[in-house]
């Protein structure tokens, strides 16, 4: 049994590394990666699929709107991806859904491919409206509760590793696939992308302030605004940082928090 495969996530180091772990089973034929709800969309709207996995937390359009314009009735059977670990967990054994935890296990992913056949066997992949809609609600509230930040993070300095306390990062340098991350006249790589470090950092102490950079509000002396979209904000230590349209729109709202 061939299964038409979706991969639907945002960071392509996930996409990269389900792509690979699914390469170890035979029946899984990936069809197409998208890296946006958008994507997505449109591929489900236009094309079988016999086997989706859906990233929970995208920007714009996520998981749950994905869902919601495709259409209940017309979701392929789903396993989804989430960064959320507990909340997320209970929420899906609660309504037997397939999940996967970010970063993706090979165990975890046999067993989840292993509940999908089973399904598909019984042809009970696809779950009903009521079903999939108390996932989602349950999915929702658990999204919205307040989920703990990282307050260290593991990094290579030299040739040892060390906990960089995360209210010590200044700012944050998107490099590719990794982030630099500066703090007290020091840089230390990690190897996560921007975003993925984004959603780790509490938004309370530190913002996206351009698609490249990420700051700590303690850290900015100055803001200045050029234009209808670009900025620059200037930090203690007098570096000057581009502001985007959208990171001073961000700022903006902290400000009249």
């Amino acid at each position: 049994m061939t299964l038409r495969t979706v991969i639907v996530d945002d960071e392509p180091l996930a996409r990269e590394l389900l792509t690979m772990l699914l390469a170890d089973h035979e029946e899984i034929q990936i069809v197409a990666t998208c890296q946006n709800g958008r994507e997505a969309i449109a591929h489900l709207q236009s094309e079988p699929v016999d086997l989706l996995f859906l990233d929970v937390q995208m920007p714009r359009i996520g998981g749950f709107d994905v869902v919601e314009q495709v259409g209940l009735q017309h979701m392929p059977p789903t396993i989804f991806v989430t960064a959320f670990q507990e909340h997320a967990v209970r929420a899906f054994d609660v309504h037997a859904v397939d999940y996967l935890t970010k970063p993706v296990s090979p165990r975890r992913l046999k067993t989840a491919l292993d509940r999908v056949r089973e399904k598909i066997a019984a042809k009970s992949a696809l779950m009903t409206q009521a079903q999939l809609s108390a996932v989602l609600d349950g999915l929702r509230g658990a999204a919205e509760e307040a989920r703990p930040y990282t307050s260290r993070l593991l990094v290579k300095d030299g040739e040892k590793e060390t906990l960089l306390p995360a209210d010590k990062i200044e700012w944050v340098e998107a490099a590719q696939y990794y982030c630099c991350l500066h703090a007290h006249g020091r840089s230390y790589m990690l190897r996560e992308s921007i975003t993925e470090l984004s959603n780790k950092l509490d938004p309370r102490q530190f913002v996206r302030i351009h698609r490249s950079s990420i700051v700590n509000l303690d850290q900015i002396r100055e803001i200045y605004r050029e234009g209808q979209t670009d900025g620059t904000i200037v930090l203690m230590d007098g570096r000057k940082l581009k502001m985007s349209k959208a990171g001073r729109q961000k700022l903006v709202e902290i400000g009249k928090a």
